[in-house]
């Protein structure tokens, strides 16, 4: 199965070859395949896969806390081609053992919401100057055009931030601990705590 579902965690780090390394814990539930849709029947190919409910527990010494390793017993849909229908039977299971000899993958999600942000921020610009009486520090500066007169679609300006779909490419597999389904993943991940991420492999 070229992906899986996991649940972020929380963010810690490891000691790899005498430097502090930023992970993430990403727990991988037990996937239950329990249907397929085909393009004869419902106009597209897909898989729907049952995420099992797990109550685990593990603590980490260095912060001295217990993380609750708990998954929500939930129905996901993924579009597939049709030929990758035939791969694999229905109540097949797929767990964390399928990453065994993977280096890195592939993490797909949508972004926290950051709320409204001002352009400065959401854009990274550099600001106007920061000399006495100037009233440009965090402006957006000029937004329209001589010709035409109007903002032109897809000016960067204030609004909304973030809360967009992202995939991060070559994301190294640091630990994986089998027994708890838990793997470590070099550096962040994107979506909030508690969110079911997937991994593309």
């Amino acid at each position: 199965m070229p992906w899986l579902i996991a649940k972020k965690l929380e963010m810690t780090r490891v000691i790899k070859e005498y430097k502090f390394i930023p992970v993430t814990l990403l727990q991988i539930p037990v996937l239950k395949l329990v249907a397929k849709k085909t393009i004869e029947q419902d106009w597209y190919s897909a898989f729907l896969v049952w995420v099992e409910k797990k109550w685990k527990e593990i603590i980490l010494k260095d912060w001295k806390k217990s993380l609750d390793l708990s998954c929500f017993n939930e129905m996901k849909e993924f579009e597939c081609e049709e030929s990758e229908l035939d791969k694999y039977n229905i109540w097949d299971e797929f767990s964390v053992d399928l990453l065994e000899w993977i280096e890195s993958v592939s993490i797909e999600w949508i972004s926290k919401w950051k709320w409204f942000a001002w352009a400065m921020k959401r854009w990274n610009f550099s600001g106007g100057p920061w000399r006495v009486w100037s009233k440009f520090h965090r402006a957006l500066w000029s937004i329209g055009t001589r010709k035409p007169r109007r903002t032109k679609p897809g000016k960067k300006m204030h609004g909304h931030m973030w809360n967009e779909q992202i995939t991060i490419r070559k994301v190294y597999v640091e630990v994986i601990n089998k027994e708890l389904g838990v793997i470590w993943v070099r550096w962040w991940v994107p979506g909030w705590r508690n969110s079911l991420v997937k991994i593309i492999f």
